[in-house]
């Protein structure tokens, strides 16, 4: 392996004949190159996938009333009910693995035009009544003040939240906010704090709106103690997809709903979308695996072939080491060192351009500023070592059969070659 003269002779080698070296080479080259890429660029969608997510618990799932689509008890089909408070406590009771469930209602919107005034300025925005938790599974930046806790829940405060376009909406450019009123179809709330929601995931108006307290929003709008819908969601290691038919059955046997009516709750499994783009990552991950794998294979047979027309050359050199004294083994291992050495060096120079270009695909999305769906391509250490043991498995395997070639030639004949 430190031998001087063995190294020598393998650079001699392989600069013989340069251009067909080189041409040699490209083949492991673009194979390492093709699959760092390919890595890369998934892992980029992959970012941007999970940016759009953000910090939303995933483990999560929103659901509502619909029509109900079943006869049942004596009562008929196609009538509508409404979730009402006692159903969170009855779900938290009869069903483990929860974290949060979050009861809302919600108002306005571009049906309540002008549904929020300020002095001369009005608005139509989204008014939720919320319960603290909500921060906790739609996460928002507090930029000034304090989101609702439980004793604005308590005490029916008539205070609200108000996201950073609301506020440019309503105020003028270093107005005081906080401490301020607002009137929401006609009743007044204090400005508590404000938002902004980083993650938006293309929604033009995440930053309109309102939240409010979910009793206060209860009382004031005449809700009494139904419920518009609830956000649900479960503890870390257990899928909300896994428990949400008992979180159904609940819910059907406290409404007198038929158990086979499937229709009747509506609900949007985030947990199950999510877990779909992630089986979608991984069987990109596979693909550009298996691409690369292959482009890479083709090289390595381009090695063995123009590893077994080196020893064809050389039969004469070969024999006259042999009658020499050489043995079989020291043959072998510089066939084995010489197409190793050649595997690692183009293959070494494929990481090295693949990342350059990952490299400056990054600085581009810097400058420009981020991509939707495409952020922060790369790849990283782990994949680095597998790329080299990859290469070192593959000159071994080039090696091989010219190696092998080499040691089968008989003196005798090796010296009759011409």
């Amino acid at each position: 392996m430190f031998n001087r003269d063995r190294w020598n002779e393998i650079i001699q080698v392989l600069t013989a004949n340069w251009f067909r070296t080189v041409l040699t080479a490209f083949g492991v080259f673009w194979g390492i190159f093709i699959l760092i890429i390919l890595l890369a660029a998934g892992k980029g969608l992959e970012n941007g996938i999970r940016a759009d997510f953000g910090n939303i618990a995933t483990n999560t799932m929103f659901m509502w009333t619909q029509n109900v689509t079943k006869a049942y008890k004596g009562l008929p089909k196609d009538r509508n009910f409404n979730f009402k408070v006692d159903d969170v406590d009855a779900i938290k009771r009869s069903v483990p693995g929860l974290r949060y469930i979050s009861p809302r209602n919600q108002s306005g919107g571009f049906q309540g035009a002008g549904n929020v005034i300020r002095g001369m300025k009005s608005g139509s925005f989204q008014i939720y009544g919320d319960y603290p938790e909500i921060i906790r599974q739609q996460p928002m930046d507090i930029t000034s003040g304090r989101f609702i806790n439980y004793s604005d829940i308590r005490e029916k405060r008539k205070v609200a939240v108000i996201g950073t376009d609301v506020r440019k909406s309503l105020y003028d450019f270093g107005e005081t906010v906080l401490g301020s009123y607002i009137k929401i179809n006609g009743v007044n709330f204090m400005i508590i704090g404000t938002y902004h929601k980083s993650n938006t995931d293309g929604n033009a108006d995440a930053q309109k709106d309102i939240y409010t307290p979910f009793t206060t929003f209860s009382q004031v709008f005449n809700r009494a103690d139904n419920v518009g819908w609830m956000a649900i969601t479960a503890v870390d290691g257990t899928p909300i997809t896994g428990i949400k038919e008992a979180i159904f059955s609940v819910l059907k046997e406290r409404h007198s709903i038929h158990p086979e009516d499937i229709r009747a709750i509506g609900h949007f499994d985030l947990f199950e979308q999510f877990s779909r783009v992630v089986r979608l990552f991984g069987a990109l991950e596979f693909i550009a695996y298996f691409v690369g794998v292959l482009v890479l294979l083709s090289g390595i047979i381009g090695v063995s072939n123009i590893m077994l027309i080196v020893v064809k050359e050389r039969t004469k050199e070969i024999g006259i080491r042999r009658a020499l004294g050489e043995g079989p083994w020291s043959i072998k291992k510089q066939i084995l060192m010489e197409s190793i050495f050649l595997t690692i060096i183009s293959g070494m120079a494929g990481i090295v351009f693949g990342a350059l270009l990952i490299y400056g695909i990054n600085y581009i999305l810097e400058m420009n500023g981020p991509v939707d769906m495409f952020v922060n391509p790369n790849v990283n250490l782990g994949v680095v070592v597998v790329a080299l043991i990859i290469l070192i498995v593959s000159g071994l395997l080039a090696g091989f059969i010219p190696a092998n070639s080499a040691i089968r030639v008989r003196p005798i004949e090796a010296l009759r070659t011409e």
